[in-house]
């Protein structure tokens, strides 16, 4: 018998991994943003010193592995496996940047969930008996990901109401059997859904069902409620995604109060940096992480959290034949005690 299963979605870790260390580092507009402080390393050059924005990316992820490993102590030799992924195609941002490292490699592709997929599998890969030390990481930049979904930056297009900034930012988390934490106790892999939305500047109305399902399954399977833990954070669902869900959970008579926040309204000013419905991309909520989160769990201000991004599973090719934006949301629960 299986006794780590909660149920159909959620496993208990027995030996939860701990946090060793975590870095992240962002652009321009994320150094302008309320969370600036939290970042090892802002470059004001969305280049990153670089001839494409594509390589800018791998640039990034690159640093953001060598801050991590930096602030452990430890070399690329001392990892056992890498999860690692982004939004462009084939995951080159990470194959490329981290080819160099010679660390044995899983490219993910879970959209803006990345973040949260890597943490769980690094976590379960701990837990398994199979690793000793992990690294969890993703990224995005704005300007590949808008040459790649929606339109080039130079052609200058009009940005509706319901857009997200894609942040230019990377995180990395490295996880051990042994560490100061926090620690990742639970683990709720996400279900595909697509509830057919098919606007691709509507990100938030199209993940939100899947922040709401898999939110959902992970207090069904542990079961706890909302007000078990000190705060909740989705990733990328921005203002509109982020109502969204508050409704869903409201209409199941589960009332989401303050502690739970989206990682797309925290890293920008969206008033004064004109961010619309907030932050998106993969980078978002991996940079708020491991950043803003980890280092606020470290100094005491939360003992227990979930942090769920939220991903579209959508391509260029599949927007442009018309098709809707399955979706999905893994979810973590990070304690400062194991």
């Amino acid at each position: 018998m299986n006794h780590k299963r909660l149920g159909p979605q959620t496993v208990a870790l027995a030996s939860p991994p701990a946090v060793l260390a975590f870095a992240s580092i962002g652009g321009k507009m994320e150094s302008q943003g309320p969370l600036a402080s939290y970042f090892d390393e802002l470059e004001p050059d969305s280049f990153f010193g670089e001839k494409t924005w594509e390589k800018a990316e791998s640039a990034m992820q690159k640093r953001v592995l060598g801050r991590a490993l930096e602030k452990a102590g430890l070399s690329p030799a001392d990892l056992d496996y890498i999860f690692a992924g982004d939004l462009l195609n084939q995951c080159i941002g990470s194959s490329f940047g981290l080819r160099e490292f010679h660390i044995p490699f899983y490219g993910l592709y879970g959209a803006c969930s990345t973040m949260g997929e890597s943490l769980a599998l690094a976590a379960m890969s701990i837990d398994g008996g199979f690793a000793r030390r992990v690294a969890a990481m993703t990224s995005s930049h704005f300007c590949t990901a808008e040459r790649q979904y929606r339109m080039p930056v130079p052609y200058g297009n009009q940005r509706t109401p319901t857009a997200q900034w894609t942040a230019t930012a990377s995180g990395c988390t490295i996880l051990s059997d042994e560490g100061p934490g926090p620690y990742i106790t639970h683990v709720t892999c996400g279900k595909i859904v697509d509830k057919g939305i098919r606007d691709a500047n509507n990100m938030g109305a199209a993940m939100a069902p899947a922040a709401y399902d898999t939110l959902s399954a992970f207090f069904r399977d542990t079961g706890t409620t909302p007000q078990d833990y000190d705060a909740i954070f989705t990733g990328d669902l921005g203002e509109l995604g982020h109502a969204i869900v508050r409704d869903f959970f409201r209409r199941d008579g589960m009332e989401l109060d303050e502690r739970y926040q989206d990682c797309g309204m925290l890293l920008y000013d969206r008033k004064q940096q004109d961010m619309h419905a907030g932050a998106s991309g993969c980078g978002c909520s991996a940079s708020v992480l491991n950043g803003y989160l980890l280092t606020q769990m470290r100094q005491g201000r939360w003992q227990r959290i979930v942090f769920a991004p939220t991903g579209a599973l959508l391509s260029p090719v599949s927007t442009c034949q018309g098709e809707s934006i399955p979706s999905i949301c893994h979810a973590v629960c990070l304690s400062a005690q194991r």
